[in-house]
């Protein structure tokens, strides 16, 4: 009985999380210029997953679930650290250089060698600058650092 009461905790937890983020949604203000879809298509569909796999945890527990280790805790504390330092970092010193950093740090937790990981990280980051800035002509923080060189 205690070894399926993990995922249904962890079940209840996030369906309940579901059910807030999918409220959320709603609050939404949209501006009268936007495609026929909306934004808020892809946050309803998130909850309505996260909420459908929740049930699915709670309803089909696993029968032996297997506590991750404390250097695995360790790994999603650092990669949590690096995605709140990402976003804190994305304004001021740009999208190419954060991501890249973000990415490296990344490679890192997971014992990526060094050189491979920094040279990959860079040009996977510049090939993303390309596509949303370039291609997509979204606009993407060049970082307040670099505002006298690209304006």
């Amino acid at each position: 009985m205690t070894k399926n009461l993990t995922d249904r905790a962890t079940g209840v937890f996030l369906l309940l999380f579901a059910i807030w983020y999918g409220y959320q949604t709603t609050r939404f203000k949209v501006t009268f210029m936007v495609d026929p879809v909306g934004p808020k298509a892809f946050p309803v569909i998130l909850a309505m997953l996260m909420a459908a796999l929740s049930l699915y945890l709670i309803f089909k527990p696993d029968p032996s679930p297997i506590w991750p280790t404390s250097d695995t805790w360790l790994r999603i504390g650092l990669i949590t650290l690096t995605f709140i330092a990402y976003a804190y970092l994305l304004v001021p010193i740009g999208f190419v250089l954060a991501t890249t950093l973000e990415m490296t740090a990344l490679a890192l937790i997971f014992q990526g060698p060094l050189l491979r990981t920094v040279v990959g990280s860079l040009l996977f980051s510049l090939m993303l600058y390309g596509l949303f800035a370039v291609v997509l002509e979204l606009s993407l923080p060049t970082g307040l650092i670099f505002r006298g060189l690209w304006g």
